[in-house]
C-alpha cells in the first residue's frame, strides 16, 4: 500500500499564487459582462437632518447618462429593518457621506461628472461627532440583540457586563494599585481592493459580483432586504483583494448596485473611491477606557476593572466587545468589567482585524506593563505569576494555553535577560533613546455554525471540494486543498477546491479567526462521511465517478466544556529621538500560540503582516473627525498614515508546537488577529522604557512625547473623567 505524505504542516505554495503573479486572478470589478453601465454615488453634504429637495435635470440631461436615483423615485425595498442596507428609502441622514442617490451612465468618467451637477437642498439638525466619555446619552447595550451586528448583547454575543467578588473592596485593600485611563482612535482598514458590487439581473434573478468576506451571508441579507428567495440571488467573489474585516457584513452600495441594475435593466459596476470607503463600509470604533488593577506585596492581582466606552452609531448599534479581555487573561478573584455605548452622528462601525481585543488589550497589557513597575517585577515575570490554571470567570479549564511557553521562548529569542530594568538607560551617540517592550495577546478560537461541504468524485479520480468560503489573501484555497487532501488520504494534485459562490454549501464568513477551524471541520466531516460510503457500498476501493457527499459542520462536543483561545507574547524594541521625538521600531518579534499549523509559509505570512498591522496602530492610524462638519478628514492614504516598507524592522514570528485537542480535528487554532492583538501595547511599554514617558492614547505621535522625554512623564490627553 502506497503512503501518502501528509500536506498538513508542510508549506505548500500558494495554489492561487501563479494565477495572481500572471494578473489573471479575476476581482470583482474585473468580472467581465454585457453592456455594462457604471455608478457613480450621490452621498450626504450634512452630519444629520434630512433632504428637502433635489434637483437632477441637468445631470439627466448630460449625453451618456442613463438614469438618476433618489429617494424620490427609488424601488420599495422588502424591508427596512437594517438602517444600514435601507438605501434611499427616506429623506432622513443619519451621517455625512450616506448614500442619498446615485447616476447611471454608460461610463465611469460620465457619471462622476453628472453626479457633480446634481444640486440637493437640506434641512440640517444639530450633530455629535465626538466621544465623550462623560455624555448623558450613553448606555448600556443590554438587550440590544436588535441593534448589535452580533446578535447579542456585545458583538462577540458576550454579555455586556461582568462581575466576580467584590472589586471596590479589594481595591481598597490592595498594597499595589493602579488606576489608568486609556483610549484608542477610530481607525480605518484600508484594504488594497476597494469595496466593488456588479449587479446583473436575469429575469427575476440577480447576481452579485462583490468584494465580500462570505459570499453566504452577504446573499443572506441582500436577499432579505430586496425580497429575493435564497435561490433567487447569487454573490459570486473567489478573490478578494484585502478586507481585514470591513467585508464580512453587506454594505449599503451593493444594494443600490442591485437597485440601479433593475432600473436601467443593464448590469451595473460599482466601485468606491478611497475617500468614499472612510463613510461607507465602516470602521474600527473609538474608545475610552478605564482600567484599576489591585495587587498584594508579592505582585499577585488581587482585583481587576476594566470599564469602557465605545463608540457606535445613532442610526444603528453596534457593540464591540473591549473590555472582554480583561475576563479571561490573567488570574484575580475579585473583578469587574462593563460596556456603555456612545451614539454619534457616524456611519455605522464594523469589524476591524481583532475586533476588541485589539483596543482591550492596548489598555490591559499597558497597565499590566504599569503594575509590573508599580510592584517592582520583570514584565514577564508578572504576567507569568499571574496565569491563570482555568478560565477565571467561567472556571473552565482551556483547551490549550500555552502563553507561559510563549513569554519565555520569546523572552530567550529577545535576548530580554540582557535588559536594563530602568527606563532612560539607553541611548546612542545618534541621541536616539533604545527601549523594550513586551505584550501578552490572546484572541477566541470559535467554530460559526452554518457551514457545510461538498466533495465530488470526478471522472479523472480526482476530488472536487466546494464550500463557499473565502480567500482574502489569507491562503484559503491552499489551505482548505491540504486539510482535504490528508483527510481523504489523497495528494493534493488530487483535490480541487471551490470556494467563493454563494451557490456552493452554506460558509460562514472569513472573520474573527474563525475561518479554517469551521471550513475546515465541515471539509473533514465531508470526507469522513466520502470514505465511509465508500467502505460501506463499494468495498473500499477507488470511488466511483460522480459519487458526491455533502455534510454540515458537526457541532463541538467540547465547546461548552473549554474555553479556546489562541495566545502570544510580542516583543518590541523601539528607539525614540530625544530631541525631535521620532519613534522607529527596527525589532518585532512573537511567539505564538495557535495549535496546529496548517500551512507554515501562509501562517507565517499572517504573522507578520498582523504585527505590521499592530505597529501601524501603535504609530500611525489615526481617522480624524471634524467637529464642524462630521467626516473624516484624513480620507486618503496620503493623510490616512499606515505603516510602509520604510516604517518595519525586523520582523520575526514563531510558534509553540503543540496542537489543540478540542477546537477542530485539525488541532487548530485561529491565526488571523493574535497576531495584531498585543502589538501596539508592546510598543508602547517600549516607548515608556526608552523615554519614562507613558503614552496611553494612541496613536503614539511625536507631539505626546516632544514637550516630556526629559520630564519622564505619563500622557493621558483625553482630558477624560471618570
Amino acid at each position: 500500500m502506497t503512503v501518502v505524505p501528509r500536506a498538513v504542516g508542510t508549506p505548500l505554495d500558494r495554489l492561487d499564487g501563479p494565477d495572481k503573479v500572471r494578473g489573471t486572478a479575476i476581482y470583482a470589478f474585473e468580472q467581465p459582462v454585457d453592456r455594462p453601465a457604471y455608478l457613480y454615488p450621490l452621498q450626504a453634504a450634512i452630519a444629520t437632518g434630512r433632504v428637502t429637495a433635489v434637483d437632477a435635470e441637468a445631470a439627466r440631461a448630460e449625453p451618456g447618462v442613463l438614469a438618476v436615483l433618489t429617494h424620490l423615485d427609488a424601488p420599495r425595498l422588502a424591508s427596512a429593518d437594517d438602517a444600514e442596507l435601507a438605501v434611499l428609502q427616506t429623506d432622513e441622514i443619519a451621517y455625512r457621506g450616506q448614500l442619498i442617490g446615485g447616476v447611471i451612465a454608460e461610463t465611469a468618467e460620465i457619471a462622476r461628472h453628472a453626479a457633480q451637477l446634481v444640486r440637493v437642498d437640506y434641512a440640517e439638525r444639530p450633530h455629535h461627532v465626538e466621544l465623550d466619555p462623560d455624555s448623558d446619552d450613553l448606555y448600556k447595550p443590554l438587550d440590544a440583540a436588535a441593534f448589535c451586528t452580533g446578535g447579542g448583547e456585545l458583538q462577540d454575543g458576550s454579555p455586556a457586563d461582568s462581575a466576580t467578588g467584590d472589586v471596590d473592596a479589594a481595591l481598597a485593600a490592595a498594597e499595589v494599585r493602579l488606576d489608568a485611563t486609556y483610549s484608542t482612535p477610530m481607525n480605518h482598514h484600508n484594504p488594497m481592493e476597494p469595496h466593488t458590487a456588479v449587479a446583473v439581473w436575469t429575469g427575476g434573478e440577480l447576481t452579485v459580483h462583490c468584494s465580500t468576506q462570505g459570499a453566504s451571508m452577504s446573499r443572506d441579507l441582500m436577499a432579505s432586504v430586496l425580497g429575493l428567495g435564497p435561490s433567487e440571488l447569487r454573490v459570486v467573489s473567489p478573490h478578494v483583494g484585502g478586507a481585514f474585516g470591513s467585508k464580512v457584513y453587506c454594505h449599503s452600495y451593493a444594494v443600490l448596485a442591485a437597485m440601479a441594475a433593475r432600473l436601467v435593466h443593464r448590469p451595473v459596476k460599482f466601485t468606491l473611491t478611497r475617500r468614499q470607503m472612510f463613510s461607507l463600509v465602516g470602521c474600527r470604533p473609538a474608545t475610552v477606557q478605564r482600567v484599576r488593577l489591585g495587587a498584594d506585596a508579592s505582585g499577585r492581582l488581587t482585583a481587576i476593572a476594566h470599564d469602557v466606552v465605545v463608540q457606535t452609531a445613532r442610526v444603528k448599534g453596534y457593540a464591540e466587545h473591549v473590555a472582554v479581555c480583561s475576563r479571561y487573561m490573567y488570574a484575580a478573584p475579585n473583578r469587574r468589567t462593563t460596556h456603555r455605548l456612545a451614539p454619534l452622528d457616524l456611519p455605522v462601525p464594523t469589524i476591524m482585524r481583532a475586533p476588541g481585543e485589539a483596543q482591550g488589550m492596548f489598555a490591559l497589557e499597558s497597565a499590566m506593563d504599569e503594575m509590573a513597575d508599580a510592584c517592582g517585577l520583570d514584565p514577564v515575570e508578572f504576567r507569568i505569576r499571574n496565569e491563570p490554571a482555568v478560565a477565571p470567570e467561567t472556571g473552565l479549564p482551556f483547551s490549550s494555553r500555552h502563553l507561559v511557553a510563549c513569554l519565555r521562548d520569546g523572552a530567550r529569542r529577545f535576548g530580554w535577560q540582557r535588559r536594563n530594568p530602568n527606563s532612560r538607560s539607553r541611548r546612542d551617540r545618534q541621541g536616539w533613546l533604545v527601549g523594550t517592550g513586551v505584550a501578552a495577546s490572546s484572541y477566541p478560537s470559535p467554530r460559526f455554525p452554518g457551514n457545510a461541504a461538498t466533495i465530488r468524485v470526478g471522472p479523472d479520480g480526482r476530488y472536487t471540494v466546494m464550500i463557499a468560503a473565502a480567500d482574502i489573501g489569507t491562503g484559503t484555497w491552499t489551505a482548505l486543498t491540504q486539510i482535504a487532501a490528508d483527510a481523504l488520504g489523497v495528494t493534493v494534485e488530487d483535490v480541487h477546491v471551490r470556494i467563493g459562490d454563494s451557490a456552493l454549501p452554506h460558509a460562514s464568513p472569513a472573520g474573527m479567526s474563525s475561518g479554517v477551524n469551521s471550513w475546515g471541520t465541515s471539509v473533514v466531516e465531508a470526507a469522513e462521511r466520502l470514505r465511509a460510503l465508500v467502505e460501506s457500498e463499494h468495498g473500499g476501493f477507488v470511488p466511483p465517478e460522480g459519487l458526491e457527499v455533502t455534510a454540515d459542520m458537526p457541532a463541538n462536543p467540547y465547546a461548552a466544556r473549554y474555553a479556546m483561545y489562541s495566545f502570544g507574547a510580542q516583543f518590541a524594541e523601539v528607539r525614540v529621538h530625544a530631541d525631535t521625538g521620532e519613534v522607529r521600531v527596527p525589532r518585532l518579534l512573537g511567539v505564538f500560540d495557535v495549535g496546529r499549523v496548517i500551512n507554515p509559509g501562509t501562517a507565517r505570512s499572517q504573522l507578520l503582516g498582523g504585527m505590521t498591522m499592530g505597529l501601524s496602530m501603535a504609530l500611525f492610524e489615526q481617522s480624524v473627525v471634524d467637529p464642524r462638519f462630521g467626516h473624516v478628514v484624513n480620507q486618503d492614504l496620503a493623510m490616512y498614515h499606515i505603516a510602509s516598507n520604510a516604517d518595519v524592522g525586523s520582523l520575526e514570528a514563531y510558534w509553540v508546537e503543540a496542537e489543540d485537542p478540542y477546537t477542530n480535528p485539525m488541532g487548530a487554532k485561529g491565526i488571523g488577529e493574535i497576531c495584531v492583538v498585543g502589538t501596539a501595547a508592546a510598543i508602547a511599554n517600549a516607548v515608556h522604557h526608552a523615554t519614562g514617558v507613558r503614552v496611553r492614547d494612541l496613536p503614539i505621535t511625536l507631539d505626546k512625547l516632544l514637550n516630556q522625554v526629559g520630564a519622564g512623564q505619563s500622557w493621558n490627553g483625553s482630558g477624560t473623567s471618570w
